[in-house]
């Protein structure tokens, strides 16, 4: 089985030597430097341009497009990765071998699910960003995609998730998968106006998609199975957790841009 596990990145950074990986450069044409050799996510069939609202859905997006030769694709972020076993160092991330064996009895590997306990995603979204692209992106399920909305609102009703745009999925899995994210976001880009939005909530298209997995998991019923994963690096937790409060009791509450 050939598998591709693409690292997204926004600039150099140490990445895993193991076999099957491929660093992509998110954003190229703007975070491109010379001394930069990863794959860039503005060759051929891309959307590279749409980054900064897209964010690591670009190289995505180049994958599906311009990988052609392989069983299996996955993503995961040059901070957050998948680990065979502890301590969770660039030299322990998931080798091809672990992830050709899991894939013979899984369509779908994830992370995983996040647990915001006293939130439902729906209300953990619209406290953290704009509701609109939110409520927006139901009625295109509901209009384009009705075989995905009863699946839509579990998802929103929902404590978990599986977050961070993280996975590894058999070819299949991964096209339908992305005809589904994407088909979505198309949709809703001519639906919402982010010409007003911070350049963090202009990252609105990225945002949405977290939440898509799991609405397509549950409507594919994909077989899937949650894999290690963890974040190398500093983790900033007492400052999220101080952004929680804030977004969820009105303390210093953003701005809205509208």
């Amino acid at each position: 089985m050939k598998i591709k596990i693409l690292i997204a990145a926004h600039k150099k950074f140490p990445m895993p030597t193991a076999d099957g990986y491929l660093p992509v450069l998110v954003g190229a044409k703007k975070n491109y430097r010379s001394d930069i050799t990863y794959q860039r996510d503005d060759e051929g069939d891309n959307i590279s341009e749409k980054n900064p609202n897209y964010n690591e859905l670009t190289a995505i997006y180049w994958a599906w497009k311009n990988l052609k030769d392989v069983d299996a694709v996955g993503l995961v972020h040059y901070r957050r990765l998948f680990f065979d076993k502890k301590p969770y160092t660039l030299d322990n991330v998931m080798g091809m071998e672990k992830v050709g064996q899991l894939l013979q009895e899984y369509e779908v590997l994830l992370p995983k699910k996040r647990n915001y306990y006293i939130e439902t995603n729906y209300s953990h979204y619209i406290h953290a960003h704009h509701k609109e692209p939110l409520d927006k992106t139901r009625k295109i399920v509901e209009q384009s995609y009705p075989a995905y909305l009863n699946a839509f609102d579990k998802v929103m009703k929902n404590r978990k998730a599986h977050m961070f745009n993280m996975f590894i999925m058999k070819r299949d899995a991964f096209d339908s998968y992305c005809n589904f994210m994407f088909g979505v976001l198309d949709k809703l880009e001519r639906e919402i106006d982010i010409s007003g939005y911070s350049v963090q909530e202009a990252r609105v298209f990225g945002y949405i998609s977290e939440l898509l997995m799991d609405v397509w998991l549950y409507t594919t019923k994909e077989k899937y199975r949650e894999i290690p994963w963890s974040q190398i690096g500093s983790k900033h937790l007492v400052k999220k957790a101080f952004s929680f409060v804030n977004r969820k009791f009105g303390i210093g509450k953003k701005q809205t841009h509208f």
